[in-house]
C-alpha cells in the first residue's frame, strides 16, 4: 500500500500579486487557516499516509518553521527546501533521496474533493496514474483524450475542447525521475508527453468540489467558500454485526470474519462524499479480555483491509467503559457508551459534519436510541449485503 504523499509548495504565485511576495501561496489564509493545513487535513483523514513531504521553495522558511517537528496524529510532515526553481520535476529530482519507491502527488495551491484510494487503488502496476477532473465547462483548461483508461493525447486550452481536464494530482512510481535528464523540468511538458506515447500514462476521471487558489477571483471564492464546501453528511456504523460478524469480543484480525458488502458499503460512502465513522462498545477491555491496544491494532488492520479495494473510515471511535467491568479504570458508567451518544456528539465536534443529512446504521436497539439522541435517523441493519443497504439510504455528491 502507498504510505506517502508529497505536496508541491514552491511556486511563486505571481498571479495573486503583492499578497505571495512574503508568504508561499499555500500558505496564504483561506476561510480562516492557512490553505496547506486544510490540505493536510484532508490527507490525513484518509488514514493510509505514514508521511507527508512538503517541497518548499518560495519563502522555504515559513513552511519550514510552520511544520518544524510537526505531525498529525501518526502522519509525520517532513519538509525539503529547494535551492532553486527547478520545475515540478526538478522538485521531484531534487528530493530523490526522500521519495518512496511510490506516492502520491498534489499541488499545495488546489484541493479536488474526492476519494483519493479510488485513485491508488486504480493505480496498482503503472508509471504514472492522473487524476481528471470530469464535467468542466469552458475553455479556459486544457483537455485530456482518454481511450478507456489509457491517456492518449492533450488538447491546449482556448479551442471548444470537450473531455476531462489535468486535476494536479498523481500516483508516480520514482523510476518515472530516470526520464528527467535535465534541469529545470516540467511533468506537465517534459516527461508526460513521452510516457504518453508509449502508453505509460493512465488517469481516471472523477466529479467533485474543485478549488485553484492559484488567481485572485478563485481565491477570493475558495475564501468565501471553502469551509462550507467541505461540511459534508456522515454515515455512523456500528462495528460488530454491521461490518463485520459478531462472534462475541472480536479483537483478533484472525478471528473476524466481514459481513457481505461492509468494505464495499463503506466506499460506496467514500465515493457518494460522505464522512465514514465507525461507532462501538468494546465492554471487552473493561471485563479485562483484552485491552485497548488490541482494539486499535484490530482498527488499524481493518483499515488496510478496506484500502486494498480504495475505501477508508475517517474515524473509529470505541467505548472500552462498562458499569459491570472488572478492571478498575473501566468500571464506570459512560456517556460515550452506547445507547448514550457520546461518540457521535464527539465526531461531531472534531469534524465538519452536516448532521441535518448523516445517518447511523446498527443491528441493536442501542444503536438507534443512539442516533436518535444524537437528532439523527437510526437504521437498523439485520442482515444480507450491507453495501446494497446503504447504498438505498446515500443522497450522492452534489445531489443533495
Amino acid at each position: 500500500m502507498l504510505r506517502q504523499a508529497v505536496v508541491l509548495v514552491g511556486g511563486l504565485g505571481t498571479r495573486l500579486g503583492e499578497r505571495t511576495k512574503t508568504v508561499p501561496k499555500p500558505m496564504l489564509d483561506v476561510g480562516g487557516r492557512p490553505f496547506l493545513d486544510t490540505l493536510l487535513d484532508e490527507l490525513v483523514r484518509y488514514g493510509v499516509f505514514d508521511e507527508i513531504l512538503l517541497l518548499a521553495g518560495h519563502k522555504a522558511e515559513i513552511v519550514e518553521t510552520h511544520y518544524a517537528a510537526a505531525a498529525r496524529g501518526s502522519t509525520r510532515i517532513i519538509v525539503s527546501r529547494e535551492p532553486e526553481p527547478l520545475g515540478t520535476g526538478g522538485a521531484l529530482v531534487h528530493a530523490r533521496d526522500l521519495l518512496h519507491d511510490r506516492f502520491l502527488l498534489l499541488n499545495g495551491d488546489s484541493l479536488f474533493d474526492f476519494n483519493l484510494l479510488d485513485l491508488i487503488m486504480r493505480a496498482q502496476g503503472g508509471r504514472v496514474h492522473m487524476a481528471l477532473r470530469d464535467g468542466v465547462v469552458g475553455d479556459r483548461y486544457g483537455r485530456v483524450v482518454l481511450d478507456g483508461d489509457v491517456v492518449r493525447d492533450f488538447i491546449a486550452p482556448g479551442v471548444g475542447a470537450t473531455g476531462p481536464v489535468n486535476a494536479g494530482i498523481y500516483v508516480i512510481d520514482k523510476s518515472v525521475l530516470a526520464d528527467i535528464t535535465m534541469l529545470p523540468a516540467s511533468l506537465e511538458q517534459d516527461v508526460f508527453p513521452g510516457l504518453t506515447k508509449s502508453g505509460a500514462l493512465r488517469g481516471t476521471a472523477y466529479r467533485g468540489y474543485f478549488i485553484d487558489i492559484g488567481i485572485p477571483d478563485d481565491f477570493a471564492r475558495a475564501d468565501r467558500e471553502l469551509r462550507d464546501k467541505l461540511r459534508r453528511p456522515a454515515v455512523f456504523f456500528d462495528r460488530d454485526g454491521v461490518l463485520n460478524h459478531d462472534s462475541g469480543y472480536t479483537f483478533e484480525s484472525h478471528r473476524l470474519e466481514w459481513i457481505e458488502g461492509a468494505r464495499e458499503a463503506v466506499k460506496a460512502v467514500n465515493d457518494a462524499g460522505y464522512f465514514a465513522f465507525v461507532i462501538t462498545n468494546q465492554s471487552g477491555v473493561a471485563r479485562g479480555y483484552y485491552e485497548e491496544h488490541h482494539v486499535v491494532a484490530l482498527h488499524r488492520w481493518m483499515a488496510d483491509q478496506m484500502a486494498l479495494i480504495g475505501a477508508h473510515v475517517d474515524a473509529f471511535e470505541y467505548c472500552p467503559d462498562h458499569p459491570e467491568g472488572t478492571v478498575a479504570r473501566y468500571c464506570r458508567p459512560s456517556d460515550r457508551r452506547k445507547p448514550a451518544p457520546g461518540m457521535i456528539i464527539d465526531l461531531a465536534q472534531r469534524f465538519p459534519v452536516d448532521m441535518t443529512r448523516s445517518l447511523v446504521i446498527g443491528d441493536k436497539p442501542s444503536d438507534i436510541e443512539a442516533a436518535r439522541a444524537a437528532g439523527l435517523a437510526g437504521h437498523l441493519f439485520e442482515g444480507g449485503n450491507l453495501e446494497a443497504f446503504v447504498r438505498q439510504r446515500l443522497i450522492p455528491a452534489g445531489q443533495a
